[in-house]
């Protein structure tokens, strides 16, 4: 009777591992996220004594930094900002996002881009060549230099790898890709993880870049297993309004730069085209009413100006609706309710409705003074008195509290025209007479809001 082979059961939110199956994850406490693997064994399942090891031999840092070699520069600068400078020799890049965001489009013209001065590979395991040829065409990419090739397998992706023969190779995508040594479907936590460490392998190896194009879950996350973006050096996401709007493409992980930079493009017929100036396009349409208010964020280091924009109206029924779109609803909900425990608005019978003009999903704190007055600003008719941008931390006691990158916020202000700033107090120096100081929510809606 042939002897069963053994199999496991991984976490695909944290790669946890547990000898049989459960409802819910003991170390994360996710539900239904454990998955079976089969154990691979390497060495034919034989154990290692700690006698078998050989000696580890060290070198100085400052001699591994001498042999530091050149990045790959893309040539497209909003990538290469977010990369920390261009593509490592020898690392390996996971590029996430939704279905039809455009990463596949983002590939093809880095890859194109960086044929010019070096060997590159397209392995498609989602597409036929044809396919591929088809969008290259329409990109206005050129085929005589990109080398593309077809495959699911992670063995032959690994060999051709270890050849060397290559310099960046594109692996579209790593859920397609299955290993020979691991007898379950290509998409499970096993092949995931294997064919992951296989093509690893191989790029350590030979020097070679390799990019992996990974899916996402329906709630935005990356899918398979948590050891997945562990295992790589470099997870960029690109995020955004797959029908329009702009694309935001973020470092989540960076090995080689900082994770705080953030690269704008948008879709056209011929691509993804970097926005030289995000907040001038993000403005353009921009009709002053009530219920309009210009916030001041940060993309990364990026400054960028963007339209928030409220709807008040009384509710029909006996609960009011929140809804919001490119801010947290949850966040909405808790800065409505300090409204009403901290000013004189009365939303308890209103529907109020938030939008972020664009497309753009706006995650830091600093929104807080701009939903708030945009929300007072529409439920009481009003607008800014004076052309000002907003931003500003906003607590549960209605106080305005401090925000990183003062000085470049004003700064986009100033540049498009903007008169003032209406934000936190600067307690450690000296408050530029651009920026209007408020210490509380109630103070600039009384200060700044004044009848159409």
């Amino acid at each position: 009777m042939a002897k069963r082979q053994a199999v496991r059961f991984v976490c695909s939110n944290c790669g946890a591992a547990q000898a049989s199956w459960a409802g819910r994850c003991s170390e994360c406490g996710e539900w239904n996220t454990l998955q079976e693997e089969a154990v691979v064994t390497v060495g034919g399942g034989k154990a290692v004594s700690s006698g078998q090891g050989r000696i580890l031999q060290s070198q100085s840092v400052d001699v591994s930094a001498a042999r530091d070699q050149k990045r790959l520069a893309s040539g497209i600068d909003e990538a290469d900002t977010v990369l920390g400078g261009g593509i490592v020799p020898g690392s390996v890049v996971l590029l996430a996002g939704q279905p039809g965001i455009g990463k596949s489009t983002l590939l093809l013209q880095l890859t194109h881009a960086i044929a010019q001065n070096a060997s590159v590979l397209y392995v498609s395991g989602e597409e036929s060549a044809h396919q591929v040829a088809l969008r290259a065409s329409r990109l206005n990419v050129s085929q005589d230099i990109l080398k593309i090739a077809t495959s699911t397998s992670a063995d032959d992706i690994a060999a051709t790898i270890m050849r060397g023969t290559y310099e960046l190779v594109v692996v579209d995508s790593i859920q397609t890709v299955g290993a020979a040594a691991v007898p379950t479907a290509p998409g499970t936590v096993s092949q995931i993880t294997n064919s992951t460490q296989l093509i690893m392998q191989a790029a350590k190896h030979a020097g070679t870049a390799v990019i992996l194009v990974g899916h996402v879950t329906k709630e935005g996350t990356i899918a398979g297993p948590k050891v997945l973006e562990h295992v790589v050096d470099v997870v960029l996401q690109l995020e955004g309004d797959r029908y329009g709007g702009f694309k935001i493409l973020r470092a989540v992980k960076n090995r080689f730069g900082s994770t705080d930079e953030a690269g704008i493009f948008e879709m056209y017929g011929q691509g993804l085209r970097p926005v030289e100036n995000p907040s001038a396009s993000l403005l353009a349409e921009r009709q002053v009413s009530d219920g309009s208010v210009v916030l001041a964020t940060v993309e990364g280091t990026r400054p960028l100006l963007v339209e928030v924009q409220a709807l008040v109206n009384r509710s029909n029924y006996g609960y009011p609706k929140r809804a919001a779109s490119g801010i947290d609803l949850n966040r909405l909900n808790l800065l409505v309710a300090m409204l009403e425990r901290r000013t004189k608005l009365d939303l308890s019978d209103k529907d109020i409705y938030v939008n972020i003009v664009g497309g753009m999903r706006i995650t830091e704190p600093a929104a807080d003074l701009a939903v708030c007055m945009a929300i007072a600003s529409a439920a009481k008719g009003m607008q800014l008195k004076s052309n000002a941008v907003v931003f500003g931390e906003v607590g549960l006691s209605g106080e305005v509290r401090r925000v990183p990158l003062i000085e470049k916020r004003i700064a986009e202000a100033k540049k498009l025209g903007f008169e003032a700033a209406i934000g936190p107090t600067l307690r450690d120096k000296k408050t530029p007479a651009f920026l209007k100081s408020v210490p509380d929510v109630r103070s600039a809606l009384n200060q700044f809001l004044e009848k159409e």
